[in-house]
């Protein structure tokens, strides 16, 4: 198995059976830029949950993951691999080792929901990320558990 590339919108995701669509957060209940503006477009629930979910301050940190059934079949996992929103002494905000747990945390849910996990490529817009490492990370955490996994770019591949 591998991961399935594919020309479209990551909160139209394609198939069968349930999908987790899964994103990057930050840690400071920051929503507001790139791939969140578009899953607030199409559900308002996700962002509320977020902004409850940091003023809670519970389990809000790093690597944990919040999942919101936003349609039948449709469950938005909003994953805090983030660290802050700018670079800071040359690092930028991503942490990779965050998204490793995270999405270990997802793989578990996938199981239990028999769900496809679906994505933009997270981590690798404004949280700075480089695409090899999450792809990685996603080739480990999912990818080796027989988790189905589409990841969707606006434009056509070259």
């Amino acid at each position: 198995m591998k991961i399935n590339y594919l020309a479209g919108d990551a909160t139209n995701p394609i198939g069968e059976g349930n999908k987790i669509i899964t994103h990057i957060c930050n840690d400071i209940g920051g929503w507001g830029k790139g791939f969140v503006l578009a899953i607030s477009k199409k559900w308002k629930t996700p962002e509320k949950k977020y902004k409850e979910w940091f003023a809670e301050k519970t389990n809000f940190e790093l690597g944990q993951v919040q999942f919101i059934e936003v349609e039948s079949q449709i469950i938005i996992a909003n994953i805090i691999g983030q660290k802050g929103i700018k670079s800071i002494h040359g690092i930028p905000p991503i942490r990779y080792e965050a998204v490793a747990i995270a999405l270990k945390t997802v793989a578990e849910y996938a199981k239990n929901k028999n769900a496809s996990v679906h994505m933009p490529r997270m981590g690798a817009g404004l949280a700075g990320g480089k695409w090899e490492k999450i792809e990685e990370i996603i080739i480990t955490e999912l990818i080796a558990k027989d988790i189905e996994v589409t990841v969707y770019d606006l434009e056509i591949l070259k």
